[in-house]
């Protein structure tokens, strides 16, 4: 193919081509813009409904309540709409022949907002009908998508037409102005072969040659000039960056295992003087106990009490360093199968009360299943325990998927805290309740941030007082 060939072509499939990308960013963004409308549209039918069934639903009041749905006669894109009681269950239809069905049950999302989804080739919604801040039901509506395919089908023709008429315009002016661009080019072109072939080297190009091919050829070796020592920098600075990582690696490497090395000495030499306090208390209360009177003795407990609470932060501590350094293996973990085996090793230990467990089916996570485990034991175990003070109790553990993103949850309905104080929850040794409420070492929440940030991931609480508390995070 000719240069010219090449060049109208080139200009034919570069005018081509963008015109294809702005046509599909113009009707990408007219579907998303045409959809979105459709259901705000519906979306507001559904406020405008649901205004109108609150006094039935509350007066429960059946056919006043279809006889505002059988208002929607008059939008011939609604197929069916319901209304639905506070829990869930159908109050009054309105259905056409299309309808794809109305659900037999609403299943609002956490939090009771509206949402939208599509199915059958229709659009349906399910907002919650509020009156006075109160949730008073559910409305659902149905739509058929006819409308919004012929408007999409008609930008797709103006598209291609528009496309069309562009790319006849492209080739009319890129012959026009070929020939500008291609003498130069050709006569330089004639010049070289002619050198080539026929080895004379007095010939010259013309004096119309444009000087810019010279400047080209010049600017092309300066850049490859600097090309070159650039790489040649590159080279040596990512030698020397491999040098400092490896002398950072092993600085680092040395002192994790001097913090280690410490760790463990300090556990050693913080347990030899305290199993020497525990051991010469009970001594004292086994071999003089009849001696001293019940205050002496109750200060002898409260030693022994307070050196096994210095055992228990020490071991918390470690658990604390072993769960930042320890090496992670990620797999497949069914975390349903894992919080059954915590709750009935808590019903083990404590098979008198009365605690309904929820735990949700199929449940899997990927992560260090170790590590996983250690952080449900904690989290369970803290609604378990911050549960104790009421005589029936409700634990759940659930998974999520607001926008998209999935979440595990452990909810309890116990003693809760105050939400200004959340910030604290994750610290090492930062408790929200006295010990004498509820025994601890502070330890555990912040085993489970480290975990949880291990794994890539974050963790956050939602409570109230004597209300219970949510605790969510991801992997």
């Amino acid at each position: 193919m000719s240069l010219a060939g090449k060049l109208t072509r080139m200009n034919l499939l570069v005018t081509a081509t963008g015109l294809l990308l702005a046509c599909a960013g113009f009707v990408a963004y007219d579907f998303v813009t045409i959809r979105q409308g459709l259901v705000n549209n519906l979306s507001i039918q559904a406020q405008v409904l649901g205004s109108s069934s609150v006094s039935a639903i509350l007066f429960n009041d059946r056919a006043s309540a279809e006889h505002t749905l059988a208002a929607l006669v008059a939008a011939p894109n609604v197929v069916s709409a319901c209304v639905y009681t506070p829990d869930g269950r159908p109050f009054a239809r309105y259905r056409r022949e299309k309808a794809a069905g109305i659900p037999d049950q609403a299943h609002p999302q956490p939090g009771d907002v509206a949402r939208h989804w599509f199915e059958h080739g229709n659009v349906l919604v399910l907002d919650p009908i509020v009156f006075q801040g109160n949730p008073a039901g559910f409305i659902f509506i149905e739509s058929e998508l006819n409308a919004f395919w012929a408007q999409i089908q008609k930008y797709l023709v103006i598209s291609v037409l528009v496309l069309l008429g562009a790319l006849l315009v492209a080739g009319l002016v890129s012959a026009s102005f070929r020939g500008a661009v291609l003498f130069p080019i050709q006569a330089l072109a004639e010049v070289a072969r002619e050198v080539s072939e026929k080895r004379n080297y007095s010939v010259r190009a013309g004096s119309d040659t444009p000087a810019e091919l010279k400047v080209l050829v010049e600017a092309f070796n300066e850049m490859l000039a600097q090309i070159e020592l650039r790489d040649r920098e590159l080279r040596e600075a990512r030698d020397e960056l491999e040098r400092r990582v490896e002398l950072r690696t092993a600085e680092l490497a040395a002192a994790n295992k001097e913090l280690e090395s410490f760790s463990y000495s300090v556990s050693h030499d913080l347990r030899a003087p305290l199993r020497s306090i525990d051991g010469f208390s009970l001594a004292v209360l086994q071999d003089y106990g009849e001696r001293l009177d019940a205050e002496a003795r109750g200060y002898f407990e409260r030693i022994r009490a307070a050196t096994r609470r210095m055992g228990m932060l020490i071991d918390d501590m470690l658990n604390l360093a072993r769960v930042a350094r320890a090496e992670m293996r990620r797999e497949r973990v069914n975390l349903t199968a894992m919080a059954q085996a915590i709750v009935a090793d808590l019903r083990k230990t404590d098979g008198s009360r009365k605690v309904d467990c929820i735990i949700e089916e199929n449940i899997v996570a990927d992560g260090d299943a170790h590590l996983l485990r250690v952080a449900l034991d904690n989290l369970l175990g803290n609604a378990w325990k911050y549960t104790s003070k009421h005589p029936t109790a409700r634990i759940e553990f659930g998974q999520a998927q607001p926008n998209g993103h999935r979440v595990y949850f452990v909810k309890d309905d116990g003693a809760g805290f105050d939400p200004a104080y959340a910030a604290k929850l994750f610290g090492a040794f930062q408790r929200l309740h006295g010990s004498s409420d509820f025994p601890g070492t502070g330890v555990g929440l912040a085993t489970v941030q480290r975990i949880v940030q291990r794994h890539g991931g974050r963790i956050w609480a939602e409570a109230a007082v004597e209300k219970g508390a949510t605790f969510y995070f991801t992997v």
